[in-house]
């Protein structure tokens, strides 16, 4: 925030702290000052507060980085003043039409807010998203006109198109800005809440500690670590650097190559963004795109995110054990109980946040209180005793946080708003299935392709809006499970992250290890295979998903995967444990193996798993005996 100097950073920090007073009262039914406000009144008032502020935080240029020119300040003067006025008017809005028909000042300041919208979402998530949203937005001009009849829609008018993107409630104000106000915004300040009093390093201490000591420790305290870190932050490049500054360079120094520790960085922290109870943003809108409380999404993705990490963590052991890697010294191990006994008030809000989301069903409200237990310790501990400055930083924070998210949802609004409003978003997924002949498999794979494809250069929140719309349906309508329908699209929105060739938290983590970023992007494929694997077995075994099926049907669908999961990561790194270092042809029946797990068929399981013994019992049959040291045995 070089470029603020501290009157703009007192104007950010008050702009913030109104936003969450506005959020606070809405969710909570508080009343303040007699203020009630409808829905899209609220909505309004957060884009005054936030999106406002993103034109003060993010430079239009790089030369601009260091400095806060007066067009800035305009805008965000603009855009504040065209927020509120809409927010004024909520309630015309609703009740005489504004977004079909509207007076000539509205519409006038709708195409200016439209232009708007664009520009904060360029600066916050990137050209690419942006010109992909500014042709979405567009598309209602001529939707009639494609000559693909699949794409085919209603058209609407210049003036027709600005009205129902800003004054409607399915575009900028639709479904996935809703739960922004809703719901997400709660979680993003509880996420920063925790980091900024020392959460981070406290979950980092305590991976520490527990795998510290195990062989190759420095590379599972970086997967521990960054699952909780990840988990937390929602966001995988930002997670990547931030933790993988101090992984990195542990794991270079323990024995790791530099690729090698660099994609294992990389591929722990997009995890995080799939990781309950605090997933990435795409998490939060699928709950309002189902109708479902959060608490069930997050329920429903534990068993893929532990399947994930074991994944990662048995190639990290095989890869330390083949490799003789030791763990961390002791006298850089934190000790377990010392490390609880002074943070435990973080595993505390973890445990509040749970009970008021699973048990109370207070889910909107609930990272608020986690949030206000976490502060008030932080200002009464004796210990690095927060005070005005160390408050003030925490809202700096939260404000450049929330500008972002904002901008990037309110922008990929226009995706949802263009395609709901020229029909296309229902004709296309009823194509889809169509087209497909009903067959799941080809409409999975298509919407894969999609999903990596999109990736490479939107968020994973706007790739999952746009697949939300479109393909989600089509599997929901050949029998695919509604919350696994929706996962799947996130998993695979999230792929692009560690696959070539943009791989965009690999090429991070490998800056960092001064290592060569194509060669961690394919190490980091290896290391995530489970991600592309698992999303297809919770379309046709949904039972993996907890609270999706019965009890006894779950526990076999989980049993199986995990056997798949490990059978899978021991072919890729060619480590059994037990035995020791595999030979290619070892190798390939058990890739095929573990592969074959995640076929829902019973007897297909049974023929892997005899496979998997059988390699087993041969594998040591062949053993050397004691001092041949030619085949390393865990």
């Amino acid at each position: 925030m070089s470029r603020l100097n501290n009157f703009w950073r007192v104007v950010l920090v008050i702009f913030t702290i109104i936003g969450i007073i506005l959020s606070i009262n809405m969710l909570f039914y508080l009343n303040i000052f007699g203020i009630a406000l409808i829905e899209n009144t609220f909505l309004y008032f957060l884009l005054a507060c936030f999106m406002s502020i993103a034109y003060l935080i993010f430079p239009a240029k790089k030369k601009d980085a260091e400095r806060l020119p007066w067009y800035d300040i305009l805008l965000f003067v603009i855009t504040a003043g065209i927020a509120g006025y809409f927010g004024i008017n909520g309630e015309r809005i609703v009740l005489e039409g504004w977004d079909w028909i509207a007076p000539l000042l509205p519409t006038v300041l709708s195409i200016v807010f439209w232009l708007l919208v664009l520009e904060a979402l360029r600066r916050t998530g990137g050209t690419a998203i942006a010109l992909v949203c500014l042709a979405f937005s567009l598309y209602p001009l001529i939707a009639s006109g494609v000559p693909i009849s699949i794409l085919q829609g209603q058209s609407y008018d210049f003036l027709e198109t600005a009205r129902n993107h800003i004054m409607s409630a399915n575009s900028v104000l639709g479904i996935a800005f809703s739960s922004v106000g809703n719901l997400l915004l709660g979680f993003l300040v509880f996420g920063i809440v925790i980091t900024r009093t020392g959460g981070g390093e406290f979950f980092f201490n305590i991976a520490q500690s527990l795998f510290g000591r195990t062989r190759g420790g420095t590379a599972k305290v970086a997967v521990v670590g960054s699952a909780f870190f990840g988990m937390l932050s929602g966001s995988a490049v930002s997670n990547a650097v931030t933790i993988g500054s101090m992984t990195i360079p542990a794991m270079k120094k323990t024995g790791y190559k530099p690729h090698y520790a660099a994609a294992v960085e990389a591929v722990a922290s997009t995890g995080g963004t799939i990781t309950p109870p605090i997933m990435g943003s795409a998490a939060f809108i699928m709950a309002s795109f189902l109708g479902m409380p959060y608490y069930q999404i997050a329920l429903a993705a534990v068993m893929p995110a532990v399947l994930y990490y074991v994944g990662l963590y048995i190639q990290i052991d095989g890869y330390a054990a083949k490799n003789n890697l030791k763990g961390m010294p002791e006298s850089e191990i934190p000790s377990f109980w010392k490390t609880i006994k002074s943070g435990w008030y973080y595993l505390f809000a973890l445990v509040l946040l749970i009970v008021f989301l699973g048990v109370l069903n207070s889910e909107s409200q609930a990272p608020y209180y986690a949030s206000a237990v976490l502060v008030l310790i932080a200002i009464l501990k004796k210990e690095n005793r927060w005070g005005k400055k160390e408050i003030f930083e925490m809202f700096e924070s939260i404000g450049k946080t929330l500008a972002e998210i904002v901008c990037i949802i309110a922008g990929v609004g226009f995706i949802v708003g263009a395609l709901s409003a020229t029909g296309v978003s229902f004709s296309f997924s009823r194509e889809l299935v169509a087209a497909a002949g009903d067959n799941m498999l080809l409409i999975l794979i298509g919407g894969a392709l999609t999903c990596f494809i999109l990736g490479m250069g939107m968020t994973v929140s706007a790739v999952y809006v746009f697949l939300a719309v479109i393909m989600a349906p089509a599997l929901i309508a050949v029998g695919v499970d509604p919350v696994a329908a929706h996962l799947f699209v996130v998993y695979w929105a999230t792929v692009s992250y560690i696959t070539p060739p943009v791989a965009l938290a690999a090429f991070a983590t490998a800056s960092i290890a001064e290592a060569n970023p194509m060669r961690t992007g394919f190490q980091a494929v290896q290391l995530g295979m489970v991600k592309f694997i698992v999303p297809f077995y919770m379309v046709y075994k949904p039972e993996i998903l907890l609270g999706r099926g019965e009890p006894t049907e779950t526990v076999i669908a989980i049993i199986s995967v995990l056997i798949g999961v490990f059978v899978l990561a021991t072919a890729l790194e060619g480590y059994l444990l037990g035995v020791g270092v595999l030979n290619p042809v070892a190798r390939t029946i058990l890739f095929a193996s573990g592969i074959s797990m995640f076929f829902p068929s019973i007897w297909i399981q049974l023929v892997a798993v005899l496979s998997v013994v059988l390699i087993y019992v041969f594998m040591k049959i062949q053993l050397p005996k004691e001092g041949d040291t030619k085949v390393k045995v865990s």
